[in-house]
């Protein structure tokens, strides 16, 4: 006992015990190079859950919007050496704080010794506010369209992999600083069905208007509607893999489509891996693998991507 009341003198010089009892400590604690005054009246057990605390005004403005979290480490403090030390953390943190957001970018604080958890609040709001163009762009694509990848994505997520129909999609890249540009785009499906998209898109590039909607200046560009979510289920253009009969496997969906316009039998690449490698009649070169469809025997290729199978 004797050593905590110690360190308290050492700590915090100006906050001192008014009676015999210790129940009452009045003083000041230096915070943001200025002194505040404070009051804490302890029941006589001492017990800092029961305390009340007297601020100053200007003690008061500084810590509005911490009511909570003062309450909460006057319940949880062993001492009161300890709540001051974390009264003191809220006013005049030694170092910036780790943050953590679901943010699409980095979350770069700015930090001086004269900051406080309020500044970076305000940063994160302004942050917010940013990213608001980006996060408009990617819910109107949620809500109009069919997502196949990611299947619940997170606000930090910049890719979506759209429905076109006829077991093709398209993979988008946005660029979360300038979310009406146009994005990266990757189509995947049979050749006869993603081909004239992409030439479509070449063809008409230079109709992307950043003044409009990316999704809209997507249907401009590709000469499409996408199949809507208010019209179509899920399952009309979703088709499970051709060799292991499921949609999904270890998170992926089947991105592989047979290029006969006959067949066009979606598979997971792994499943297509394990399948072309197990027949005698196929070939590899690189990363590209040459054999038989599963289904109608026709010619498939299976272009290896960067995930190992």
């Amino acid at each position: 006992m004797a050593e905590t009341e110690a360190s308290l003198l050492r700590q915090f010089p100006l906050f001192l015990p008014q009676n015999r009892a210790k129940t009452v400590y009045e003083g000041f604690i230096s915070a943001q190079g200025r002194d505040f005054h404070l009051r804490i009246l302890l029941p006589e057990d001492l017990q800092l859950k029961n305390a009340r605390l007297l601020c100053s005004w200007q003690l008061r403005t500084v810590l509005n919007g911490y009511h909570q979290i003062i309450q909460q480490r006057m319940q949880h403090s062993p001492d009161l050496l300890s709540f001051m030390m974390e009264l003191k953390m809220v006013l005049y943190p030694a170092e910036s704080p780790d943050c953590f957001v679901d943010f699409p970018v980095s979350f770069s604080v700015s930090w001086t010794p004269q900051s406080s958890l309020i500044s970076i609040h305000s940063q994160f709001l302004a942050a917010l506010e940013s990213l608001k163009a980006f996060w408009d762009v990617m819910d109107e694509i949620d809500e109009k369209t069919w997502v196949l990848e990611p299947e619940k994505p997170t606000r930090s997520a910049t890719s979506r992999r759209i429905a076109l129909g006829n077991n093709a999609s398209i993979n988008i890249e946005v660029d979360p600083m300038h979310p009406t540009m146009l994005p990266e785009c990757c189509f995947l499906g049979a050749d006869h069905v993603v081909k004239p998209l992409g030439i479509k898109l070449s063809r008409n590039i230079h109709l992307w208007d950043p003044e409009n909607s990316l999704l809209q200046n997507l249907k401009d560009v590709l000469e499409i509607d996408f199949p809507a979510r208010a019209i179509l289920e899920k399952s009309d253009f979703s088709m499970d893999c051709g060799i292991c009969y499921a949609y999904q496997l270890d998170g992926a969906i089947p991105d592989q489509v047979c290029d006969n316009s006959q067949c066009g039998q979606p598979f997971h690449q792994i499943c297509l891996y394990e399948w072309l490698r197990g027949l005698l009649t196929s070939r590899q070169s690189f990363n590209i693998i040459f054999g038989e469809c599963p289904y109608c025997s026709k010619p498939i290729t299976l272009k290896m991507s960067g995930r190992k199978p």
